[in-house]
């Protein structure tokens, strides 16, 4: 279980500053309604620059002005340089933001889902009440309370309900990282990340509407596995890519990619879950936060750090996928980050060439030198030779066969892969006296 692996994991450190030990769930797939939310592909008509403005009329123009007003326009039109018939022009809210990663002109552009997150509402409360669903079973427990799969008495579909007791979060001092994360949740769409559907709460819990997966996370295949062969690893690396590249373009840093926060959907794509220490930083920030085996070592040295560290982060998943451990593993985390700022990397010799010169190049102290920090941002690690055969465009679009399908059932609220837990009375839907409501007003 995500959740109780992030706390009590064989051989792994406990994640520094525990935002959340509850992990999250995501959904497998998109219904056939819901496909229209998905990306589209690049068009190749011209794009929106002249959309519904010539339609549009000032109700004080007489006939005669507005018939000038648009021969002038077409004068206009027919002065632009028209398109060659190998441009493509990609639609208004799929254009990465000025500022972010430079691109060269003969790189293939992967198309990003959704628009620019300053446009999309931040708002994710009123929509739900504890009375849309009926509770199944519990999926995990924690520290802050437990995670539920639950049906919904509208739509008949099973969703995972996340459930934080507001007087814990308070307690340990969580309560910027669960607001964050509430935030975080709300604007990020993307195939590989897990998507929050909305959020409501009572006097004594914060609950939070997500999409349920029923194929488990990656960390217990790979521990059932040992290791991944190289073409494996390469998938799940790449699917991993797409989405912290996304996050990156809209200045989020993750902060905690690993195994355990890697969940896989019902065909074996990926899920990004558990947002409790990410961030929207436009420059660099300081908090020293992570699981100690995956943290860069300038967040060791309290240095100002920024995205970066997630490809460091990316370089130690791809090893542990490949090896079954991570490079610098050992039983206490003061041991781990020693080796981590000596930076000694021993690669075994079953590592093809090219995963050893892309990890030579994520896991490195120098910033001058580490792929995705650099002028082509993550447009260096894509066109790395260990990625040559990665069809990006057809990845995002999940068009791609997955190595691994895990054997449930869809549909029927498969819990399968989640461990069994003891049902507790459960003081849900509880009115009166908030003594935490200024905590939480956007819940």
């Amino acid at each position: 279980m995500p959740f109780l692996n992030r706390l009590h994991i064989p051989g792994r450190s406990k994640p520094i500053e525990q935002a959340k030990p509850m992990d999250y769930y995501a959904q497998e797939y998109y219904s056939q309604d819901e496909q229209a939310q998905l990306p589209s592909q690049v068009s190749t008509q011209g794009g929106l620059a002249a959309s519904s403005s010539n339609h549009s009329q000032n109700l004080d123009q007489t006939p005669e002005q507005v018939q000038l007003q648009q021969e002038q326009q077409q004068r206009q039109l027919a002065q632009q340089p028209q398109p060659q018939q190998h441009e493509q022009s990609i639609p208004i809210e799929q254009q990465q933001p000025q500022g972010e990663v430079e691109t060269q002109p003969q790189q293939p552009q992967v198309v990003l889902p959704s628009q620019s997150l300053h446009l999309k509402s931040a708002v994710s409360k009123g929509k739900y009440s504890l009375t849309d669903f009926h509770i199944m079973r519990t999926l995990g427990t924690g520290s802050f309370g437990r995670v539920h799969l639950v049906r919904s008495v509208h739509n008949g579909r099973f969703y995972a309900i996340k459930v934080l007791k507001k007087a814990q979060v308070v307690r340990l001092k969580q309560v910027e990282h669960t607001n964050d994360e509430r935030r975080m949740l709300k604007l990020v769409e993307h195939p590989f990340l897990i998507r929050m559907w909305g959020t409501f709460q009572d006097a004594k819990n914060l609950f939070m509407v997500m999409d349920y997966i029923e194929g488990g996370e990656l960390f217990s295949l790979l521990r059932k596995s040992q290791r991944f062969p190289n073409s494996v690893a390469k998938f799940y690396a790449a699917e991993v890519t797409l989405a912290i590249d996304y996050l990156h373009l809209h200045n989020i840093i993750y902060r905690d990619l690993k195994p355990e926060n890697i969940l896989l959907d019902r065909h074996g794509h990926i899920k990004i879950t558990d947002f409790g220490f990410a961030k929207q930083v436009e420059t660099v920030t300081w908090t020293l936060c992570g699981t100690p085996d995956y943290i860069a070592p300038e967040v060791i040295t309290t240095k100002p750090y920024n995205k970066s560290v997630d490809w460091w982060s990316l370089g130690i998943l791809i090893y542990e996928m490949l090896a079954g451990c991570t490079p610098f593993y050992d039983q206490t985390p003061i041991k781990t980050y020693e080796k981590i700022l000596a930076g000694k990397v021993h690669y075994p010799s079953h590592f093809h060439p090219d995963a050893v010169d892309l990890l030579g190049s994520l896991i490195t102290a120098d910033l001058t030198r580490r792929l995705g920090n650099l002028r082509n941002g993550a447009h260096d690690i894509r066109n790395h030779p260990w990625f040559g055969e990665v069809v990006w465009e057809k990845l995002l679009l999940k068009d791609i066969e997955t190595p691994y399908e895990p054997p449930i059932t869809a549909g029927v609220g498969d819990t399968s892969l989640f461990d069994h837990y003891p049902e507790e009375q459960l003081d849900y839907g509880v009115a009166g006296e908030d003594p935490y409501a200024q905590h939480f007003k956007d819940f």
